[in-house]
């Protein structure tokens, strides 16, 4: 991985006292023969579509409380309503949690899906990368994520941005920040981590190109001077062996200024930033930080080129002793709210809302009862999203829970179909896409049998 450092800022630092620009990375296993060169390589095959539909695939690392959120049951028993009242929104009949005004008072740009009925229940982001069931055996070479099906079909819009990019962070708990990879499609459409982790592992990650910051990526002096002394270093660990022509391609990426413009938010207007709120660079335990302007920056990453953004965003698991339900959700969920109302306004205000799609979502909901320590425990039979744009009929909500939020009594929505909707809104045929896994057998985008949504269609 290649880590471009970036000026440090007056306040606030990450955990290793280092800035939010510090570490914003610019690769995943980018140099050294390795994915990037591939994916410029695929670029070049004929047959690549130009058409900018995109997605931003927004994960709740943890298993955010679905009846808090987006599916509350006022009439039901204090151990299981909580604490939180519904309010209405500008769509009538539907009501969501207190703490998110700001969707409410849009919900006709959004849409509610309250029946996912088939959350694996692992604490890892996996089936909201790839929508499989990680206990289910993967075929050769494993399952791609989305973007990695997007990288292969679509192929690039820019070459100095890749199609597949990744916005989450390292958590101490390993699967809420794994983007998931290439899968059987291969390295070459794995995403392009744009963000490290905590402390020494932003370091650690990969290789650092010293002496160039994000603002003087346009100094070609000083850029190539950087360059020498990054290559020697690597000759003289035998990095550079075996480079060709598309390495060197891979390299023009690394020196263009368009990926890291994106990156650099003192080009986004204050005002803007300010609608996305303030972000907190502290990683949540062993969960995400809450850097509610990566919502914008994954807007810009859609601006610059990019086809598929993942994100994570803090930590949602708040059922032991060290985070009580209700405490956590009034720090977490008007950030939320922010940063999801501020992200959809912005599409829908530059145009982009019929052609970039999003989802939020977590990897299960939470148990109806609240336990000893005012949480809610892992509860896989029952999980809620909410999407957004990509010209999908909103302003609705999807499927029902019983009146308890236990289970969906009322159009049970696998995670599957919502990838398979995703897919179609963004162009892309199911039945005519077809790759084939390390052992050459056949494989699709979904399963067979499954279809879109038909009422986001």
């Amino acid at each position: 991985m290649l880590t471009i450092l970036g000026k440090a800022p007056s306040g606030r630092g990450f955990c290793d006292r280092l800035g939010r620009r510090d570490f914003l990375t610019v690769g995943g296993m980018a140099l050294g023969g390795l994915a990037l060169p591939e994916v410029l390589r695929a670029e070049s095959e004929p047959g690549t579509s130009r058409s900018h539909k995109a997605i931003i695939n927004i994960f709740l690392p943890g298993g955010p409380p679905h009846l808090d959120m987006w599916d509350l049951k006022p009439n039901a028993p204090a151990e299981i309503r909580g604490e939180f009242e519904p309010i209405k929104t500008n769509v009538p009949g539907i009501e969501i949690c207190e703490l998110f005004p700001r969707i409410a008072a849009m919900m006709d740009k959004f849409a509610i899906i309250r029946s996912i009925s088939d959350s694996d229940g692992g604490h890892e982001a996996y089936q909201c990368m790839t929508g499989r069931r990680k206990n289910e055996q993967p075929p050769p070479g494993g399952w791609p994520a989305m973007g990695a099906w997007f990288s292969k079909v679509k192929g690039q819009i820019d070459p100095a941005v890749p199609a597949h990019l990744s916005l989450m962070y390292k958590c101490g708990n390993a699967p809420w920040g794994d983007p998931a990879d290439g899968g059987f499609l291969g390295m070459a459409h794995s995403p392009f981590k744009l963000v490290g982790g905590r402390g020494s592992s932003m370091k650690s990650d990969g290789m650092t190109l010293q002496g160039i910051t994000l603002d003087r990526l346009q100094d070609r002096t000083q850029l190539r001077s950087s360059l020498d002394r990054f290559r020697r270093e690597a000759d003289t660990k035998g990095m550079m062996s075996g480079l060709d022509t598309f390495s060197q391609q891979a390299m023009g990426i690394l020196t263009s200024s368009k990926l890291a413009d994106a990156l650099d938010l003192s080009k986004e207007d204050p005002d803007t930033l300010a609608r996305y709120g303030v972000d907190d660079p502290e990683f949540e335990r062993d969960g995400a930080p809450r850097m509610v302007r990566n919502f914008c920056i994954a807007r810009r990453l859609v601006e610059a080129g990019a086809r598929v953004v993942s994100m994570n965003f803090t930590r949602w698991d708040w059922h032991g002793p060290d985070g009580k339900n209700f405490v956590q959700a009034r720090k977490d969920f008007p950030l939320l709210d922010a940063g999801l109302s501020t992200l959809v306004s912005e599409l829908h205000e530059r145009g982009m809302d019929r052609d970039v799609s999003i989802v939020c979502w977590g990897e299960f909901g939470r148990t109806p009862k609240i336990n000893s320590t005012a949480g809610r425990d892992h509860w896989p039979a029952a999980n809620a999203a909410i999407l957004a744009g990509g010209g999908m009929r909103t302003g609705q909500v999807i499927g029902a829970t019983n009146k308890y939020a236990e289970h969906p009594v009322d159009r049970p929505v696998k995670f599957q179909e919502i990838f398979a909707t995703l897919y179609a809104k963004a162009g892309i045929n199911l039945s005519s896409v077809r790759e084939f896994d390390l052992r050459g057998r056949p494989q699709y985008l979904v399963d067979a049998g499954i279809e879109p949504i038909r009422e986001l269609l």
